[in-house]
């Protein structure tokens, strides 16, 4: 399975809106949900930063690797 967003999880969380976490990052709303669904083949650092500052999380919060199975 590989590396596994837990974005959505962590929006639902902290009661946080994707329109307010985009605007703040800097990106599109489009664009965050792509990362939501995994299905973005990277991410900067500094993307990661700041949606690690406005969720007040770390980023092992958000990507947690699975292991294939088989």
């Amino acid at each position: 399975m590989g590396i596994v967003v837990k974005l959505d999880v962590m929006l639902s969380q902290r009661k946080v809106r994707s329109k307010d976490l985009a605007a703040y990052v800097g990106i599109t709303e489009a664009n965050l949900s792509l990362l939501k669904q995994g299905k973005v083949k990277g991410v900067r650092f500094d993307t990661l930063q700041k949606i690690c500052e406005f969720l007040d999380c770390q980023p092992g919060d958000l990507l947690v690797y699975e292991a294939d199975s088989g």
